[in-house]
């Protein structure tokens, strides 16, 4: 009975946490600042006790892990098969800038400033935001960044910066002739 509890607990915890984050603000998923560190290790430490309770066995921390690792496959198994709870859940990408224009409603809906936007443009390797043809800040978290009449393409996942040039690529067809796809 004692473990059904921590169960019980442990899933309320969970589910807690997750609408609070959601809630929150997805740009600070994968932007932590030292402050949501800290924040992120506090959350933690504080939810300890509502999980396990008194019991700090090893069951009992078993028992919590446990359900964390069985609601999490569990909510991630309704996100793939429910589109729309996933929607609900993880948000939408929102487009923040557009042929080298900010779209203001949306930076203000997401909470990101035009310094942060600056900032986010340069690490990706584009000089400014006029020379943005498409940046949207995905469901994770991260911004994407699309310049150069599409041909570069950026993504920041988590302060590091990625880049791949997509070029064209030359194939043969069945009756010989070049093609490009």
């Amino acid at each position: 009975m004692n473990y059904l509890i921590i169960a019980g607990s442990s899933a309320a915890v969970y589910l807690f946490v997750v609408v609070a984050i959601r809630l929150f603000g997805k740009k600070e998923i994968a932007q932590l600042s030292v402050i949501d560190l800290v924040f992120i290790l506090l959350i933690s430490n504080a939810v300890q006790n509502a999980m396990v309770g008194p019991d700090t066995s090893l069951l009992g921390g078993l028992c919590a892990a446990a359900t964390l690792f069985a609601i999490n496959a569990l909510l991630k198994f309704l996100l793939y098969r429910f589109p729309k709870l996933s929607g609900v859940v993880q948000g939408h990408t929102v487009m923040l800038i557009y042929n080298g224009k900010t779209l203001p409603e949306n930076l203000r809906k997401t909470r990101i400033s035009l310094e942060e936007m600056e900032e986010t443009v340069r690490e990706h390797g584009v000089g400014s935001i006029g020379e943005v043809n498409l940046a949207v800040l995905e469901v994770d978290g991260n911004i994407s960044v699309l310049s150069g009449n599409f041909q570069t393409q950026s993504s920041q996942k988590r302060r590091r910066r990625k880049k791949q040039h997509i070029t064209p690529k030359n194939t043969i067809t069945k009756n010989g002739e070049e093609s490009l796809r």
